[in-house]
């Protein structure tokens, strides 16, 4: 008799084996000649070796299921124990879904413009998403980035963005670097929470495969293999937008989000969102795509407060 010792990581042991253990009452059932327990996150499995290794590629496929679609069911534990040629196919039906959200949300582009972000990210590795708020622009970069982690195309995902109210003098505000900026990076976070568990988002952090940095700290770093997304670009300069995209490496996507109407930054500084967009138009791996009124899925008040402001704006 052998022993396999399995480690299942930051997986919630919860979400792996259900309430009362369903699912793993469901595995064990299937692997009877096995003995299996668990504490905490360890899988101790004793048996033949053949039957440990059999139980052990089946265990990677409920992880590897349970990671892209963060989502598990009986009937999902059923369809690979029987090993069925098609285990992903129901879920993976609509090619439009970007990441399985907590739960297995579906998370997808809702609005014409949304869809075009992410077919201008197929064939460019820049894109500027431009657009006001409510529009979906930093969400959508969100859903884009964790998928391509988890297709492992990229090996961290960068966040930043500019912290205006802190100027640089980030060190007078309390705590660690983490703590000054996790004011100015809430929207990101919320949507990292909705597209990744928060065991599996402590994990990456701690891990530095997610990061977060402020703009002004990108200076001198070379971002390879990373998706890095710099949102509230309308409150960084021209100076500063350069420093940002010269940092890019090899197999490295931009995404730069910002609202034009939207500006925070002091009297004396200008905005370099809207000048670089127009400096950068015509170059080829570069994408511009600008959302709408008419993108924005928030409350419907929104739209309208949008366009008032907007028609106020053209009268001035």
């Amino acid at each position: 008799m052998q022993e396999k010792t399995i480690d299942i990581g930051s997986i919630n042991p919860l979400d792996l084996f259900g309430a009362n253990n369903v699912r793993l009452h469901q595995i064990q059932s299937h692997f009877s000649k096995l003995k299996i327990i668990v504490r905490g996150n360890i899988i101790r499995v004793l048996g033949a070796k053949e039957d440990i290794k059999i139980f052990e590629n089946t265990m990677l496929l409920i992880f590897s299921h349970l990671d892209r679609y963060n989502h598990l069911s009986q009937s999902n534990i059923e369809n690979i124990l029987n090993a069925q040629t098609s285990v992903f196919n129901s879920e993976s039906a609509d090619d439009k879904v970007l990441v399985y959200g907590n739960k297995g949300v579906q998370i997808k582009a809702k609005t014409p413009n949304q869809r075009k972000m992410v077919s201008s990210l197929v064939d460019n590795d820049i894109l500027f998403a431009i657009g006001p708020a409510g529009s979906g622009k930093t969400y959508t970069a969100v859903a884009l980035a964790v998928r391509a982690l988890k297709r492992k195309e990229v090996k961290k995902i960068i966040l930043t963005r500019p912290a205006v109210e802190a100027g640089e003098n980030l060190g007078f505000l309390p705590g660690d670097l983490k703590d000054k900026l996790d004011p100015y990076l809430q929207p990101l976070y919320d949507a990292l929470r909705d597209m990744l568990t928060n065991e599996r988002l402590e994990e990456y952090m701690e891990q530095n495969i997610i990061q977060i940095a402020p703009l002004a700290y990108m200076r001198g770093r070379t971002l390879d293999k990373a998706f890095v997304i710099l949102d509230e670009a309308q409150n960084a300069t021209e100076t500063q937008i350069k420093m940002f995209l010269t940092r890019m490496g090899e197999s490295a996507k931009f995404v730069i989000t910002g609202d034009a109407t939207q500006v925070d930054l002091p009297y004396n500084q200008k905005s370099g969102l809207r000048k670089t967009t127009e400096i950068l138009k015509d170059i080829e791996g570069i994408a511009i795509v600008r959302l709408t009124e008419h993108d924005v899925v928030r409350h419907r008040l929104v739209k309208h407060i949008i366009r008032a402001f907007d028609k106020q704006n053209k009268q001035t």
